[in-house]
């Protein structure tokens, strides 16, 4: 069947997909080190979050959006939240005939270079329940203590625009103060949506907990892996979303810093 042009408006870039406006950290950071390449972002704005799903549900999801991306001609993949990656990453990479990459293990190198023994690790449940952050730091060093912690209520205070109020604040404490009575050293943002509310985290861990951003690190690897841009000057940056259109065009707005023009409402599945 001929695609019409609708269906292959991502010809040649870079897909990023997340369960709705999380990703957006990751989105933005690979703009900033690969400002000539095209991009397109999927938010599963219908199905979020994927962090209370199951491990069989959140594969599902990740396959359909995967296809879809697909389907636009994309010649490299992000998977911009943990959540999918630590529970899709290795069957997205066996299926797929582009490179996919995942947002775990870049943060975890970041982790292990910068942590004196002791690392934090906040995240979804699901991130949590999958150990992909453990298992991924120990791979790369035995000896690091990894301590996970789920902060669940950080996804909607970050999707609600609350990162920077007093109840967000109340809410990391009550998140992190275990984490730093334990000792950690490191605290690895383990969810892209907690970026967004990185500076009320800040505050709360202060100064002399490293941070480990994963859209950060994830956007170092993805330049890594595509090697020599060959993208132009004015590179095409679409947005894709399966429900909300309106409120994602408001928020990502708001994050990006600019006015959202290519915003297409799709089904997956």
């Amino acid at each position: 069947m001929k695609k019409t042009h609708a269906e292959t408006n991502g010809a040649g870039a870079i897909g990023v997909f997340d369960s709705g406006v999380g990703g957006l950290t990751v989105f933005r950071e690979i703009a900033r080190a690969l400002p000539r390449e095209p991009l397109l972002y999927l938010g599963d704005s219908a199905r979020v979050p994927y962090g209370t799903k199951s491990p069989a549900t959140i594969v599902r999801y990740s396959l359909e959006a995967a296809r879809h991306l697909m389907d636009r001609g994309v010649k490299m993949m992000v998977v911009a939240c943990n959540t999918a990656t630590a529970a899709a990453l290795p069957q997205l990479q066996a299926l797929l005939p582009i490179p996919v990459i995942g947002v775990v293990e870049p943060g975890a190198r970041a982790a292990v270079r910068q942590t004196s023994g002791v690392v934090g690790v906040i995240a979804t449940e699901g991130t949590v329940r999958s150990k992909a952050y453990t298992h991924a730091i120990r791979l790369l060093d035995a000896n690091i203590e990894v301590i996970e912690s789920a902060a669940p209520l950080f996804v909607p205070l970050a999707e609600e625009g609350w990162a920077n109020t007093h109840v967000a604040r109340e809410v990391a404490e009550i998140y992190l103060e275990p984490l730093i009575d334990a000792g950690i050293d490191t605290l690895v943002l383990g969810c892209t949506h907690y970026p967004i509310l990185r500076g009320t985290i800040e505050q709360v861990v202060g100064g002399a907990v490293h941070i480990v951003d994963s859209a950060e690190t994830t956007a170092e690897t993805v330049k890594a892996a595509l090697g020599k841009s060959t993208g132009t000057s004015n590179p095409a940056r679409r947005f894709l979303v399966t429900d909300a259109e309106e409120r994602f065009r408001r928020i990502a707005g708001e994050f990006l810093e600019q006015e959202i023009e290519h915003l297409e409402l799709v089904s997956l599945g």
